[in-house]
């Protein structure tokens, strides 16, 4: 990294000289769990320099094994009652280490998790796409990445919002705001907080701007080394909620929030030789090489499989709805926005973008998916299909699945999800949407309340 990109970055040396000068007092070690959010530990600072940073900490294994609500669940082979829900280690990327401008007086990084005995914890999702990285640098690559996550704004706090049971929420824009700079100046404050905060942890913000639902918005950071993209993503997401609740706001990142247009995150990825050369480029059509039209047809033949780690929520399958933006074919298009794949840039910039994920993922894993996609492409010399034309929503191709239900079937019965990421892996985040959808279908909506709560 050149000087600028290390801004709101720290070394060790530096943030020792923060904490003598009492500039920094408190230092969050944390950990993606499950759903890609931030977990773990509030340290003093001298506390972290004197032990953390030499030794790591500790944290109970259920991180990796509970429901979004905390609550334990049963089906994990990691840690469960019979286990008795020891530790693991978590282990302090350096690399990592950044302020937190919203925050007073604190820094923060990510750790890595590591069982007693030293070795890796296989169902992290840091490790999940640790591995997939290391099987690209067999084959010297290495993969940029780039999240494209949108938001909804709403002028309630989050405890509001939770007493009135998330309804009569007042949007921050009032009607459509996609590329408005009048209705994004309404929002302008808050943004540029956010904005301003990202840039002083060390994140390139590239843009922001409104979009097509009430209130919705995204901000647009550059592109990184996979595992920095996917890093900063859960710093953005956990510190821009942290941002408008200082700011008397709720924003949630929903896949469907409500009846109009959902929340998506749109992953750009493309591959590089360990040297920096171009290898997904070339002279062929649409100027992918070779190995670009490989990479490109795993995309396609894994898609149906790994959706589960693209839209892991009963919730993430509202979004797929034809006409919406977000994708219902499985094809793939130069810059056409209405196939689940879209071909984009040229050159050095060539890429390819991921429309089937939403604001709900897991950036860990959905990219560990797309890496593991790409190589069973190039592994297996496939095919490149040609570029879908026209409206991909009247084409009568395969589907993204309908539901979590049939996403969970497709991903457990993939040869090629347990040769990438192993039988552990398929059989935890098998059992985790197991566990989403009993809890679903226990649930009574308001659905049913309003439809048969009288007239049935």
């Amino acid at each position: 990294m050149g000087v600028n990109e290390r801004a709101g970055f720290l070394a060790v040396g530096e943030l020792r000289d923060e904490v003598a000068a009492g500039r920094i007092d408190t230092v969050l070690l944390a950990v993606a769990d499950m759903q890609g959010r931030l977990q773990g530990k509030r340290l003093s600072a001298r506390y972290f320099l004197d032990e953390v940073l030499h030794h790591g900490s500790e944290g109970c294994n259920y991180l990796l094994a509970v429901d979004v609500d905390m609550n334990t669940v049963a089906g994990y082979a990691m840690s469960s009652w019979e286990r008795g829900y020891g530790d693991f280690v978590m282990r302090p990327d350096l690399s990592t280490l950044r302020r937190v401008p919203w925050q007073e007086g604190t820094a923060m990084l990510m750790a890595d998790l590591a069982w007693e005995g030293g070795a890796d914890v296989t169902a992290s999702p840091r490790q999940i796409l640790r591995a997939q990285l290391a099987r690209l640098a067999e084959r010297g690559l290495c993969s940029q990445v780039g999240t494209e996550l949108e938001f909804v704004v709403y002028d309630d706090t989050y405890e509001d919002a939770w007493r009135r049971a998330y309804r009569d929420l007042t949007p921050a824009n009032l009607y459509n705001v996609d590329y408005s700079l009048l209705g994004t100046a309404r929002v302008e404050p808050l943004l540029r907080r956010i904005r301003l905060g990202m840039e002083g942890a060390g994140l390139y913000v590239e843009s922001a701007k409104g979009e097509c639902n009430l209130g919705q918005h995204e901000i647009a950071f550059r592109y990184a080394e996979a595992l920095v993209t996917c890093d900063n993503h859960a710093i953005y997401k956990n510190g821009a909620k942290e941002i408008a609740a200082q700011e008397g706001k709720a924003i949630t990142f929903m896949a469907k929030p409500n009846q109009r247009e959902g929340n998506s995150c749109h992953i750009h990825l493309s591959l590089r030789g360990l040297d920096g050369e171009l290898v997904m480029a070339g002279e062929g059509p649409h100027g992918l090489s070779p190995l670009g039209r490989a990479f490109v047809a795993g995309q396609l033949a894994c898609l149906r499989e790994l959706t589960l780690m693209y839209a892991p929520n009963v919730n993430s399958y509202k979004r797929f709805v034809p006409g919406s933006f977000a994708p219902t074919a499985v094809k793939w298009g130069v810059d056409n926005r209405t196939c689940a794949l879209r071909l984009v840039g040229h050159g050095p910039s060539l890429r390819i973008e991921n429309r089937v994920p939403g604001g709900d993922v897991n950036p860990y894993l959905a990219v560990a998916a797309m890496v593991a996609a790409g190589l069973h492409g190039i592994d297996g010399g496939l095919e490149l299909e040609e570029a879908f034309e026209g409206n991909a929503y009247a084409s009568g191709a395969q589907t993204v699945p309908a539901t979590l239900r049939d996403a969970l079937a497709l991903f457990e019965g993939s040869k090629p999800a347990r040769e990438a990421f192993g039988e552990d892996v398929v059989a935890h985040y098998a059992n985790n949407a197991r566990v989403e959808l009993a809890a679903f279908d226990a649930a009574v909506t308001d659905w049913e309340l309003f439809r048969g709560f009288e007239r049935m």
